[in-house]
């Protein structure tokens, strides 16, 4: 199998690692997957996410490289990767490498390929962009600590929100042990990128379940983000044929995160608007303010706190409101408001509109 022939299975395996809930493949001329456009924090990196490995002795239900499936095997050799990705960099503005791998065997052992291949990169070809490296469960913490000195962010993947979900997902993974002990060790190291997750959102968890566990680990393991990725049955696997979770969910759980880590709302709050456990189907933050807000409010009397929980303003929005006198609704659109999204829960100049819980 030649290079080419390993990077196109490779960056095809290595599209279930989120790397942003925003993201879209790059479709260039010679077919090559794993390329992808990925914003994060307002800047965008074309990046390679591939795979080190696709064969994997882990029994994980969900995943096609799982060692019950039968699809094609590839890996790569640490100077293979280190050659593709200097070639990608220079000749197709590559800027940044998401690095992960399905363990064969010893997870020690993969991350030694891994760790080599990034020093290549680093040393021989004198790259100083964007790596995110992915560590592996069971991973030792030396390799966890030099890895971390090579790359940009790490992260490693707790799929559940519980041992219990986990249990029922794979019998190979120990979810304190070789999940939360391995990211307990990334949160001491030095990594200007930080430390991200991905959880799977199943029928094994509810939203109020996952949000208690998103809860923890920002708070306490200071991550800089959480993933979540929706259920897609993989041919081939033995959940084939379960039903696919819809990305509404999905949506919603990125609308609630994006709340909880730029606004300080709290978990409980949300808690007021499930239904078993569960968000509701409309944006968030809407059915929050419907609970909130009594009655309209005065946009040019409203506190800052009062501002931020309104549909359609935002912190920044919320801070330029504060040093300006709003009379018509043109210039809340000027500010960055989005109208629509507001008018219900705002006077301006004496003027409202309906009240969406009027209606």
């Amino acid at each position: 199998m030649n290079l080419f022939q390993k990077a196109k299975i490779l960056g095809e395996a290595g599209r279930y690692d989120s790397c942003g809930p925003k993201m879209c493949e790059v479709k260039i001329g010679s077919g090559l997957n794993g390329i992808y456009h990925a914003r994060a924090e307002h800047k965008t990196c074309r990046l390679f996410k591939t795979l080190m490995s696709n064969a994997c002795s882990f029994d994980c239900k969900y995943c096609s490289n799982a060692n019950n499936c039968t699809k094609k095997k590839a890996k790569f050799e640490p100077k293979e990767l280190a050659t593709l990705f200097n070639h990608l960099n220079k000749k197709l503005g590559v800027h940044g490498l998401f690095l992960s791998s399905a363990v064969s065997g010893n997870p020690d052992r993969v991350t030694e390929e891994m760790i080599e291949a990034v020093e290549i990169l680093r040393y021989k070809y004198n790259f100083n962009g964007y790596i995110h490296f992915k560590v592996l469960p069971g991973t030792s913490r030396h390799l966890i600590k030099h890895a971390a000195e090579l790359s940009t962010r790490m992260s490693i993947n707790i799929e559940a929100p519980s041992s219990s979900v986990m249990s029922e997902l794979s019998s190979c993974k120990d979810f304190k042990i070789d999940i939360l002990r391995r990211q307990a060790w990334i949160s001491r190291m030095n990594l200007s990128g930080g430390q991200t997750t991905q959880l799977i959102l199943n029928s094994l968890a509810t939203d109020k379940e996952v949000l208690r566990m998103v809860r923890w680990e920002y708070d306490e393991l200071k991550l800089k983000r959480v993933y979540y990725s929706s259920f897609r049955p993989v041919k081939g696997t033995p959940l084939e044929n379960e039903p696919a979770e819809p990305l509404q969910r999905q949506n919603r759980l990125y609308n609630v995160d994006f709340l909880l880590r730029k606004y300080q709302f709290r978990i409980k709050e949300f808690h007021k608007i499930m239904i078993d456990g569960m968000l509701p189907k409309e944006d968030p933050k809407t059915a929050l303010a419907r609970l909130y807000f009594d009655k309209p409010v005065d946009i040019n009397e409203a506190s800052y706190e009062e501002l931020i929980r309104i549909p359609g303003i935002g912190p920044k929005t919320a801070g330029k409101i504060k040093r300006t006198k709003i009379t018509k609704y043109e210039q809340l659109h000027k500010l960055g408001g989005q109208i629509k999204k507001a008018m219900p829960f705002i006077i301006i100049d004496g003027k409202r509109q309906t009240m969406i819980k009027e209606f």
